[in-house]
């Protein structure tokens, strides 16, 4: 039984549907930015009458808000990142407890295949699934920027945001893995990815208003600034760094513990 084809198979409606949800997001954010650009000046008077903590946690600046770049990143990626975490988180936390929840348990653990190579085709079938979101959604972005944009852009720094969402997933994958393995039963899968995702939400829009940069390391919605990003056209390595530590650690515990594990069966 090849499991990772099996996983891919499971997850493809999922999959589609994510996919879908994230380019509706872009497609409808975008979609605002021709009128906002037309009315740059009466746009960043509205958003200066608004309290300063607010734009701060809504990660918006006021001066680059109207070009094509900081429109995207500051109000198209904030809820197309949300979107996207949430499918990530989700995937994480059911791959290995849907055994559980479905009681298949019992069939999946009796066939002559280690737990170890069981996990590596989940984790496997997850990431691609992300990945494929990804393509699809940087492609109908990419086309969609081309239909609205009013001056050139630069479109490696608009890949290079746009790939965070990418970052993103595979720490709230990693996260959700981990937290499937650790909690006995999980009785809802959405609504621990849900809670989750939104906390570490919720701390990062917490993170903007204080300006307490310490914060950043706590919440993954605040590794990949894209002011920074667009400025400087790389990444924060640092943040690269402690992504890769976090995920392998993530992993290896996930790995250890699924192994030991004494799993109930129907």
């Amino acid at each position: 039984m090849n499991i990772f084809i099996h996983e891919l198979k499971a997850y493809r409606k999922s999959t589609i549907i994510w996919s879908v949800s994230l380019v509706t997001i872009a497609v409808i954010m975008l979609s605002m930015f021709p009128a906002i650009n037309k009315d740059a000046e009466g746009f960043k008077k509205l958003l200066g009458a608004y309290p300063p903590a607010f734009t701060k946690a809504m990660g918006l600046s006021i001066d680059s808000i109207t070009s094509f770049l900081g429109f995207y990143s500051s109000l198209t990626l904030l809820y197309v990142l949300l979107c996207g975490a949430i499918q990530a988180m989700n995937l994480g936390t059911s791959i290995l407890s849907k055994e559980i929840r479905e009681k298949t348990a019992d069939f999946l653990l009796t066939k002559p295949v280690k737990r170890v190579t069981i996990i590596t085709a989940k984790v496997l079938a997850a990431v691609v699934s992300l990945i494929y979101s990804n393509i699809i959604y940087i492609t109908c972005a990419s086309i969609m920027a081309e239909i609205i944009k009013n001056t050139s852009f630069d479109y490696k720094i608009f890949f290079m945001i746009s790939l965070t969402l990418f970052f993103v997933q595979l720490m709230f994958l990693s996260l959700g893995i981990i937290v499937s393995v650790i909690v006995p039963k999980i009785k809802s899968v959405l609504t621990v990815s849900l809670s989750t995702v939104f906390g570490f939400f919720i701390i990062g829009m917490f993170s903007s208003v204080i300006g307490v940069d310490k914060t950043r390391y706590i919440t993954p919605f605040k590794y990949y600034d894209s002011a920074y990003i667009i400025k400087n056209s790389i990444y924060e390595s640092k943040f690269i760094i402690i992504e890769i530590i976090f995920i392998i650690v993530t992993l290896a515990v996930s790995y250890f513990i699924y192994s030991k594990k004494d799993i109930h069966v129907a």
